[in-house]
This record gives structure tokens, C-alpha cells and sequence, in this order.
């Protein structure tokens, strides 16, 4: 039982730090004597367990620059494991969601060294996204090429505007979206994601959905309020049932068919014996609205 209740508890290995203001502390003591922040290239709320994490570069169409993959970490893992939060939303200022790497740092004015950082932070950001225990939800109006792209894909649900398109186009830089690929390659069909990395061409919104890079298409004006109605509908769920879900459904796309079946039935097991899978049996049975505890805790036989 204990192995399947921790899935969803493992962190990432290495501590980053934003080094530029966000709405969450990077933990730097005043008089710490480490360098000013500078600007702020992400901003957050949070309100009724819902936390809007929101990339604040437009003037540098959100560049997942090394910088704003360190803010942008630093926002999602801030008190992560709080009962209040229960969804995070990532949205971006001004018409461009991310068009990718800031290909400045990606010049041979950076050693290899420096690259070789990038591209293993954006790694370990998008991978942190499937790994913390609530739901992340990306909210797209614009265009979100190569990491942006990226961002996309490794995020648990998508809503995006009519009007936002798709690309992996670093091939016509002559840098393939190889990083960008292994979340997009399995998010969509192989054909359709091999058409977009060899032609670097844009998709629709729409054809993303049909091709399930997005889970939803909705007018400009209502992207907004769809979004958060998944939110609302998420944050009347039980976190810790959610956070067992959310990692076991990972984890279990990677076993071969007998695997999965045999992880997931065990895991089903380990559910009941929680108190918020007892407490909804009851509640069902009951007919009335459950009281979640959000807790781990086992119930009380």
C-alpha cells in the first residue's frame, strides 16, 4: 500500500533559483547579500485553491528563456504541498502564449556549458509538471512555438483560444525541436507531430484538439471562464484521491498492458483504505455531498 500512496510525492533532485522577482518569494533573505532582482518575468495569484502562474515577458514574446524556466519553477513548486492549493493555471501576457528558447542564449556566444544548462532545466521543468500532486492547466490565447509548444503538451489539460496556433519550426533555424518532440510526439499521432517538426508549419487550434495536443477550443472571450470551470470542478474533488490519480495515471502509461492492470488494481486497493475514499463511498451511499480531508490519512477500520 505505502508505494502506491507515495508515487505523487517524489521531487526533482535539483534546487534551481529564480533569480528575477515573481508574485512568490525565490527565497532570498534580505541583507543576503546575493544580486538584486531585476524584473519580473512571471507573475502569480492565487485564489480559492486555484493558482495562476502567468509568463510576463511579451515584449520578448515569453521566451523560455533560463531565467524564466527558473521563475517558472520556482512559482509551481512554492508551497506545493499546501491543502489550499488544488489546481495550478498557466497562461501568458500579450499575444505570443511562448515562442520557445530565447535563441540569444542559444548562440556561439554561450559555451557549451550554458546550453547543455538550458536544455536540462527546461527538461526537469517539464517533467516537474506531471509530477506534482494537483493538476496543471495550460490556458492559451496566442501563438506557442517549439518550448512553448512544449509547455503545452507536458501540461495534464489545455484550453486554448480559437485563435491560437501551434509549431515546433526549429528546423527552419537549423535547430530541431528534439527536446520540444518528446512531449508533443506524446501528446499527438506520430505523423501529425513528424509533419510539424519537419516542416516547422503551424496548426490551428482546432486541428491541435482533433490531434490531441489541446482538450478544448473555445471563443477568446469565453477562455476565461471555460478554464476555470475545469478549476472550480477540480477543486470540489478530494486533492489527495486527485494526487493518487494524477500519478498513478503517469506512471501506468509506461507499463506494457498486464503492468499497468496489475499497478492500477493494487492502487485501487490503497485508495479505499484512505479516508477520503471511504468518506466518498459513505457520502454516495448516504446521498449527501462528502466532506474531504485532503489528507493521505487512512480510515479507521
Amino acid at each position: 500500500m505505502a508505494a502506491s500512496l507515495r508515487l505523487w510525492r517524489a521531487k526533482p533532485s535539483r534546487s534551481l533559483r529564480c533569480p528575477v522577482a515573481s508574485g512568490f518569494s525565490s527565497g532570498a533573505a534580505a541583507g543576503s547579500g546575493r544580486q538584486p532582482q531585476l524584473e519580473k518575468l512571471t507573475s502569480t495569484r492565487q485564489l480559492d485553491g486555484v493558482r495562476h502562474v502567468i509568463l510576463n515577458n511579451p515584449k520578448k514574446r515569453n521566451a523560455l528563456s533560463l531565467s524564466m524556466l527558473k521563475c517558472l519553477r520556482n512559482d509551481i513548486l512554492h508551497d506545493i504541498e499546501s491543502q489550499a492549493l488544488r489546481v495550478i493555471i498557466i497562461s501568458a501576457e500579450g499575444p505570443v502564449f511562448s515562442a520557445g528558447h530565447d535563441l540569444k542564449e542559444l548562440s556561439g556566444e554561450q559555451d557549451t556549458k550554458h546550453h547543455i544548462e538550458v536544455f536540462e532545466t527546461c527538461a526537469e521543468v517539464m517533467t516537474l509538471l506531471q509530477k506534482l500532486p494537483v493538476p496543471v492547466i495550460a490556458k492559451v490565447n496566442g501563438l506557442a512555438t517549439a518550448a512553448g509548444c512544449q509547455l503545452v503538451a507536458s501540461c495534464d489539460i489545455a484550453v486554448a483560444s480559437e485563435k491560437s496556433r501551434f509549431a515546433t519550426p526549429g528546423v527552419n533555424v537549423g535547430l530541431f525541436c528534439s527536446t520540444p518532440a518528446v512531449a508533443v510526439g506524446r501528446a499527438l499521432s506520430r505523423k501529425v507531430a513528424l509533419e510539424m517538426l519537419f516542416t516547422g508549419e503551424p496548426i490551428s487550434a482546432h486541428d491541435a484538439l482533433l490531434h490531441g495536443l489541446l482538450s478544448k477550443v473555445v471563443p477568446e472571450d469565453k477562455l476565461e471562464e471555460e478554464t476555470m470551470k475545469i478549476a472550480r470542478k477540480i477543486c470540489e474533488t478530494s486533492r489527495s484521491v486527485v494526487a493518487l490519480g494524477k500519478a498513478t495515471f503517469y506512471k501506468q502509461m509506461a507499463l506494457d498492458l498486464d503492468a499497468a492492470y496489475r499497478m492500477t488494481s493494487q492502487v485501487m486497493v490503497d485508495n479505499l483504505t484512505l479516508k477520503d475514499g471511504q468518506e466518498g463511498i459513505e457520502a454516495f451511499i448516504q446521498k449527501r455531498k462528502p466532506t474531504w480531508s485532503h489528507s493521505m490519512t487512512t480510515a479507521c477500520k
